[in-house]
């Protein structure tokens, strides 16, 4: 059996936020590490199940410098940006939403699925663009669940979400070194999780596994040490996601939905929000104020 120090690196433990019926666990950015590869928001939404006639609204807001992943387990949410997208996302799919120079967009419960109440569960994370990519223009991508790569072996389902696991490779765009998978451990799995890259975690989002005989707890992000080699276990079933890639040279700096390697280009955005000269979302004239004090940022 390993040691939790031969084979974690840091456990970064959730801040939790109570978002009215329903919580999200975010473990990036944390106090310990803003980054596992390009990875540097990694929330997960849920589980829950809302009220019947109640639903998820995320009003317009914008971003710069990123692309976000939108990917669940349960439930659907509306996509609608400023380039004119409106598409429902369901299990199984992802959502790439790249900011680059800038976007806005919202995030809603269809009105269908609000009558019984909406079940959510899923994982929204951030990657940050590559240098000489932060402003590049923005867009957008949907990749339907029948068009995502589904690997089994060793015990396990695996959907690729973006890179390369097992001999599959994802259709999603990568705009850096990317690996990025949900494993569906099934009772008795036994998954290697090999060293192919520089930055590795896991985050096991239900049920049991193990690591190397190491227990892990939900809601955590396991940051394995680089080059270590190790199996992930499960003898009861669980769902782990496996996120990582290369290290980036350059910090990237949070604030709010702003990811830039520049503090001015960040500070230019809060002021190009606030004064109104962002795109707007067709057909949503609300919005989300810039706030005093946001709840995401990055620790120096």
């Amino acid at each position: 059996m390993s040691t939790r120090d031969d084979l974690v690196l840091q456990t970064l433990e959730p801040a939790t936020h109570d978002l009215g019926g329903f919580k999200v666990y975010r473990t990036l950015p944390h106090r310990e590490r803003t980054m596992v590869g390009p990875f540097l928001f990694f929330d997960q939404m849920g589980p829950a199940h809302l009220p019947p006639g109640n639903g998820v609204d995320v009003r317009p807001h914008p971003h710069i410098g990123l692309s976000t992943v939108t990917y669940l387990f349960e439930g659907a949410f509306q996509h609608r940006d400023s380039l004119g997208s409106d598409i429902r996302i369901t299990p199984g799919a992802v959502n790439l939403m790249t900011a680059g120079a800038g976007i806005v967009h919202s995030e809603r419960s269809p009105d269908d699925v609000r009558i019984d109440g909406p079940r959510l569960d899923g994982i929204q994370t951030w990657l940050a663009l590559p240098d000489g990519q932060e402003d590049r223009a923005p867009a957008f991508e949907h990749v339907a669940a029948d068009k995502m790569p589904v690997v089994e072996a060793h015990g396990a389902t695996a959907r690729v979400i973006m890179g390369s696991l097992w001999g599959a490779t994802s259709p999603v765009t990568a705009y850096a070194e990317t690996i990025y998978a949900d494993i569906v451990l099934a009772p008795g799995a036994a998954v290697p999780i090999d060293d192919s890259t520089d930055e590795r975690a896991i985050y096991l989002a239900s049920g049991e596994a193990t690591l190397d005989g190491l227990a892990l707890e939900p809601q955590r992000l396991y940051v394995l040490r680089p080059g270590v080699a190790a199996t992930l276990h499960s003898q009861a079933g669980g769902r782990a996601m496996l996120a990582g890639g290369a290290a980036f040279a350059t910090p990237r700096h949070v604030w709010w939905n702003f990811v830039h390697s520049s503090r001015d280009a960040i500070r230019e955005a809060k002021r190009a929000w606030k004064a109104g000269e962002f795109a707007s979302v067709p057909n949503d004239s609300e919005w989300i104020p810039l706030p005093e004090v946001p709840k995401t940022v990055s620790y120096p």
